[in-house]
C-alpha cells in the first residue's frame, strides 16, 4: 500500500511532484492508524507555508492529528469534495483523497523513497 511514483513524508503526507506543483494527501498508513476520517481540514488557497509548517488537520472518531507541509510554497488547490466525505481519504487515499496541491517555491528536500518510507511505517508499527 505504499505506490512507488511519490515521495513521503516522515510525518506521514504523500507528495506527488508534476512540474512546479505537488499534490498532497496522508498516506494509507496514517489514515488507517486514524480510523474513520469525520472531519478535514485544508488550508486556504493562496496561503504559504513552510517546510513543517501546520497546514490542515484530520479529525477522526479516535484522534485528531495535523497535517504537515511537506514542501514549501504556495496552496494552489483544495479538494472541496473532502468538506463533505472525508471518508474519501480513508477508501482512496492516494487518489480521490488527496488533500491539496501546491506551487513549490523552493526543490523538495528530505522526502522519503518509498523504501525508506516503509522503513519508518515498519518502525512505527512495531
Amino acid at each position: 500500500m505504499i505506490p512507488k511514483d511519490l515521495l513521503y513524508a516522515k510525518s506521514h503526507e504523500w507528495v506527488r511532484i508534476e512540474g512546479e506543483t505537488a499534490t498532497i494527501g496522508i498516506t494509507h498508513f496514517a489514515q488507517e492508524q486514524l480510523g474513520d476520517l469525520t472531519y478535514v481540514e485544508l488550508p486556504e488557497v493562496g496561503e504559504s507555508f513552510e517546510v513543517g509548517d501546520e497546514i490542515g488537520s484530520v479529525e477522526s472518531v479516535k484522534a485528531a492529528s495535523e497535517i504537515y507541509a511537506p514542501v514549501a510554497g504556495t496552496v494552489a488547490s483544495v479538494n472541496e469534495e473532502l468538506e463533505d466525505a472525508p471518508e474519501k481519504v480513508n477508501e482512496d487515499p492516494y487518489a480521490s483523497g488527496w488533500m491539496f496541491t501546491i506551487t513549490l517555491s523552493a526543490q523538495p528536500e528530505g522526502l522519503l523513497t518509498p523504501e525508506e518510507y516503509e522503513a519508518v511505517v515498519s518502525a512505527d508499527s512495531h
